[in-house]
């Protein structure tokens, strides 16, 4: 499985490591700002970026979820959730891009 960021936001951080720093503190800060568990926290992250279709997002949040031992069924349910609001596409487009992390895993 694969653990390192994507490389074109790996060369944002190189390039612009104030900016970086800020980010990830404001992530922290709102992981924290709240109730919720991590693997809630990390199931919402998947929905939010799916719905807003966010590849590149999903992705990050899909391998982020797998390293917190989060199986491929919770996370389909998710996508599965999505189904009245976004629709058939939607929701299969979510699927192809759970099945993409998993495959290249």
């Amino acid at each position: 499985m694969e653990n390192k960021p994507p490389k074109r936001f790996q060369q944002f951080t190189k390039d612009h490591p104030e900016i970086a720093k800020a980010y990830f503190e404001m992530g922290e800060a709102v992981h924290q700002a709240g109730p919720l568990d991590d693997k809630t926290r990390a199931l919402v992250k998947i929905a939010i970026s799916g719905a807003g279709r966010l590849e590149g997002g999903f992705h990050a949040h899909v391998r982020k979820a797998r390293q917190q031992g989060i199986s491929k069924e919770e996370i389909q349910h998710v996508a599965l959730l999505t189904l009245p609001t976004l629709g058939f596409p939607g929701m299969m487009m979510l699927m192809s891009w759970i099945d993409d992390v998993f495959e290249k895993d």
